[in-house]
């Protein structure tokens, strides 16, 4: 396992579609593991394979213990409801947070490392997480979504008022 050097805005890969994975190999696997590393290394709830230079369609997010480890592979929202305003910020856009409407309950369809599939229901935070990560995955960045932007030096302050 290793940490992976973390892709930043403007390369060009950010706003690439990516490519299905169509056999899980072990580099897939590796791959896994190493985006997972990147992402705890950063400090970060979510990872998309473009933010580690790879052309696939892979995404990894985990909130906390609770929610548990989503290892994507070929990821798609199937479903989505309802609308909230929430603040996000980015792995590959550092300092950089803004306010983001994105739905409140979304259905996603992908297939874990063993190639089984599931369907998870996912509101609020987590919802919000696996959108976040799936655009990616489609070349869309959250900067062109941002309502509001908020200054880093604000983002506690900001945090705290929402509570």
């Amino acid at each position: 396992m290793a940490v992976l050097p973390v892709v930043k805005y403007p390369d060009e890969i950010l706003e690439t579609p990516t490519k299905r994975v169509k056999e899980i190999t072990d580099e897939i696997i590796q791959l896994l593991e190493d985006m997972y590393d990147t992402m705890i290394q950063h400090d970060g709830i979510g990872i998309a394979a473009p933010q580690v230079n790879q052309e696939l369609r892979i995404a990894i997010v985990e909130l906390d213990e609770d929610t548990g480890l989503f290892e994507m592979i070929n990821p798609e929202i199937i479903e989505s409801s309802g609308s909230s305003i929430d603040v996000e910020g980015c792995l590959s856009f550092p300092e950089v947070y803004g306010t983001v409407e994105r739905a409140d309950r979304v259905v996603v369809r992908y297939f874990d490392r063993t190639g089984e599939e599931y369907e998870v229901e996912a509101d609020d935070y987590l919802a919000r997480a696996f959108q976040h990560e799936i655009e990616h995955l489609d070349g869309k960045l959250f900067t062109d979504k941002i309502i509001d932007p908020i200054a880093p030096e604000d983002l506690e302050a900001y945090m705290e008022g929402e509570e």
